[in-house]
């Protein structure tokens, strides 16, 4: 037990059973804490999303204040709330980190135009035409940037894109990198199926996807896609059992799915457009998400037998492992460091 038992409050968008990378972080993370004798408080943002926008953010305020009023420090995990939470944080003069995710922004500008903007161009060319909504998104999201006590970030690719926009040069920045946990498995495949779940968004690329599969699967019968979500436990025999798992975002900072497959000794073929890029280059078939005829070659060649057992060996050789132990502890470096 921790004897200076200090209590966290962690602030999400979505918390299990609810599918998603950020409901399976906050948990880890609280989990891990609890373990190691902290109080830790989870409040979930999502149950307000039947509200209106606007009216769901001034419910969660008034909700998450006697857990602000009772935290040593508070972790946000949640772009649509962290500037609710830190709002709350300055009424208590309360520590207050932000570990950031994607980019709700370029999110909703995406599905709004359907232009295909890569994140890493989108601040550079598009700020210009966001919509009244947007723009206030984009106002919101730098003063919340510019006030917490700190950002956590999981790649430094992330944070290069974001500091001028944003204006952070005067924030406090970290690098917390994102879950690696040992190998679990290197289990052959039952079918030719490519794993690609994921929210059906346009920035995920799907529309383009679906057809490279449609053109390779006149001639390959045998070869499926499979996009569905699915709650953890099932997402992760899927995963085991699949040929090859194949993420085409026009974006995507630290993809769980991609680190799922090298848990399990798959295969993967990844968009370019990635923050870990610097930590699997080596071990992945990287390809640009505009281009399609790169994407077809890359999804035939894993077709060959040797092609693909070499895929496979480069998997095997990565040990890099982030534990969720050392996760936690490298929260609490950063809320307990007097530099904040």
């Amino acid at each position: 037990m921790n004897e200076t038992r200090k209590k966290f409050l962690i602030a999400t968008g979505i918390y299990p059973p609810e599918i998603g990378g950020p409901a399976e972080y906050t948990k880890n993370l609280r989990d891990t804490w609890v373990k190691q004798g902290y109080g830790v408080e989870v409040k979930i943002f999502s149950k307000f999303k039947k509200y209106p926008w606007g009216l769901r953010h001034m419910i969660f305020f008034f909700y998450i204040i006697p857990s602000v009023s009772r935290s040593d420090y508070i972790v946000a995990l949640d772009a649509f709330s962290a500037g609710v939470v830190t709002v709350a944080s300055k009424l208590f003069r309360k520590t207050i980190v932000f570990r950031t995710g994607g980019d709700m922004l370029w999110e909703q500008y995406t599905e709004r135009t359907g232009e295909k903007v890569l994140l890493r161009d989108f601040y550079l060319t598009k700020l210009k035409k966001l919509s009244v909504k947007e723009k206030i998104i984009f106002r919101l999201m730098r003063w919340t940037l510019r006030n917490l006590s700190a950002i956590v970030w999981s790649t430094e690719w992330q944070k290069n894109i974001f500091m001028k926009p944003y204006d952070l040069e005067n924030q406090k920045h970290f690098i917390i990198e994102n879950y690696y946990g040992p190998k679990e498995s290197d289990d052959s495949a039952l079918t030719k199926t490519f794993v690609a779940s994921t929210r059906d968004l346009k920035l995920k690329n799907l529309e383009l996807l679906e057809r490279v599969f449609k053109r390779i699967k006149s001639k390959n019968a045998d070869i499926e896609l499979f996009k569905e979500p699915l709650k953890f436990s099932d997402f992760m025999y899927k995963i085991k059992t699949c040929y090859a798992v194949i993420q085409v975002s026009l974006g995507d900072i630290s993809p769980n799915m991609i680190l799922d497959a090298i848990r399990h000794n798959k295969p993967f073929i990844c968009t370019k457009e990635v923050g870990i890029f610097p930590r699997i280059k080596e071990i992945g078939i990287f390809i640009d998400p505009l281009n399609e005829q790169e994407i077809e070659h890359a999804v035939l060649g894993l077709l060959d037998e040797e092609e693909y057992r070499k895929a496979c060996d480069k998997v095997r050789q990565f040990s890099f492992v982030h534990t969720w132990e050392d996760i936690a502890k490298e929260f609490l470096e950063i809320v307990e460091s007097r530099k904040l």
